[in-house]
């Protein structure tokens, strides 16, 4: 089973943001994180998944996500981006991201765990490290969707 770990961060909300995402698989393990210079915690928790599963490189291995998100973990558990979809996406946020994420979803069908942020849960400590360290690096990008959504 491949585990990956994820969470967001935005000093400020919307602010600088970011996220950390570490997948393992038997003896792998693999640390992401990118930097934005204007998002919300939101984005970064989903961009955080998004990323993960982008990174996998093999298809038919089970996967199991692990995030802090109530927002993230319920909207897909509890079904109501299926609903938000087929609505097509009326007068929700982050609409982007929520498309790219599908696709993901269909391809390799994971398992949600929520957990407790900020509980002592090692690699939910070390992802919101992650996030952090990125949302305050020197090497923000620019969240394009968010930025022209909000102009």
């Amino acid at each position: 089973m491949i585990l990956i770990y994820t969470d967001g961060a935005a000093k400020g909300n919307p602010g600088n943001g970011g996220y950390g995402t570490i997948m393992k698989y038997r003896q792998h393990e693999k640390e992401l994180s990118e930097g934005f210079r204007l998002t919300t915690n939101n984005r970064m928790e989903l961009l955080a998944v998004i990323r993960g599963l982008e990174a996998i490189k093999v298809e038919g291995i089970p996967v199991k996500i692990y995030s802090d998100s109530k927002y993230v973990v319920d909207s897909i558990t509890k079904g109501w981006i299926w609903n938000w979809q087929k609505k097509g996406f009326k007068d929700k946020k982050n609409v982007d991201l929520w498309k790219k994420y599908i696709p993901l979803h269909n391809k390799y069908k994971p398992q949600f765990q929520w957990v407790k942020g900020h509980a002592g849960h090692p690699e939910n400590e070390r992802c919101d490290e992650l996030a952090v360290a990125a949302a305050e690096s020197g090497q923000l990008k620019v969240d394009q969707a968010y930025e022209n959504e909000n102009r």
